[in-house]
């Protein structure tokens, strides 16, 4: 099963500046990015479902220029829940009441349906009195069209294009354009390779999409087409490297960090031969010594 708690919370902490300006850059005209800090998550149980739920993100904050703070708090949402809006309200209630400061709430919905608008506020009226309006902010993906994040030199948007509103003949030109864009952003091989993943996680392609991804790569001029193969090519490589590690590991337990070098060191036709090996070893000398021929 897809863990999307974690691909999306280690997503936004990583770009957390990059994340906000895509979707709410009027924040970064008052906020000091050299202030962010992120809080422990908070846990509480909610009495009339008889559930445990655990806040996302919350991330401490400086208002530009002043000596005061304010909370940002994102929640990522994989499934469409009953009475969601309710639950944000008592995560505002409680960061309100816990911290004393200003709490700025965001939602961003990744599931594929309903397709209809999500709640973005929490009310409690009576006949001849409004008691509460309680208002979040709403990114619900599968409302959004990739094309509009195509120009984004964003690395959220190379990434959250792979969980937004896509044709299904589309899916292998939307990988390719993540890919392209991910490219020229230059940024380091970690988060290259951290973007990679949330994009081959949700945009797993068959053996005919496959086909159309390499001809829609074809279409990028030279430079861009050289980088996004070449990129391509070393993170194919690094999923092979992982998936030997991981069966490794299955098969003999922990492994000494020599043998995972001498592993990391193989080429992509050498690592397939090793998964095939794999399958008579006995004993992990019968890898030391397929390593040592």
């Amino acid at each position: 099963m897809i863990d999307h708690y974690r691909l999306f919370k280690e997503l936004i902490s990583t770009f957390f500046v990059e994340f906000i300006d895509l979707f709410f850059p009027e924040v970064l005209t008052y906020l000091e990015q050299e202030s962010i800090t992120f809080l422990d998550k908070e846990v509480f149980t909610d009495v009339t479902e008889g559930e445990k739920y655990e806040s996302d993100l919350i991330a401490k904050v400086k208002f530009q220029g002043k000596d005061a703070y304010f909370l940002i708090h994102v929640e990522a949402q994989a499934t469409a829940k009953a009475q969601f809006n309710r639950r944000m309200f008592t995560y505002f209630a409680r960061f309100h009441e816990k911290f004393a400061l200003p709490v700025y709430p965001i939602v961003i919905f990744s599931y594929d349906s309903p397709n209809k608008e999500a709640d973005k506020q929490y009310e409690v009226i009576f006949p001849d009195f409004k008691v509460l309006e309680f208002n979040y902010q709403v990114i619900q993906l599968n409302r959004l069209n990739w094309r509009d994040f195509l120009n984004q030199s964003n690395p959220v948007a190379s990434a959250l294009m792979a969980k937004m509103k896509i044709d299904p003949k589309d899916r292998p030109k939307v990988k390719a354009e993540c890919l392209r864009l991910l490219v020229t952003l230059k940024l380091d091989p970690a988060r290259m390779q951290l973007i990679s993943g949330f994009v081959d996680t949700y945009l797993t392609l068959n053996r005919s999409e496959e086909i159309q991804f390499q001809t829609e790569i074809d279409t990028f001029s030279q430079p861009v087409q050289e980088d996004v193969m070449e990129f391509t090519t070393s993170w194919m490589r690094q999923g092979q490297v992982s998936l030997v590690i991981r069966q490794i590991k299955h098969k003999f337990g922990e492994v000494n960090s020599a043998l995972v070098e001498k592993i990391e060191s193989l080429n992509s036709s050498q690592l397939e031969d090793l998964g095939e090996a794999l399958l008579d070893f006995s004993t992990i000398d019968d890898l030391v010594n397929w390593l040592n021929v």
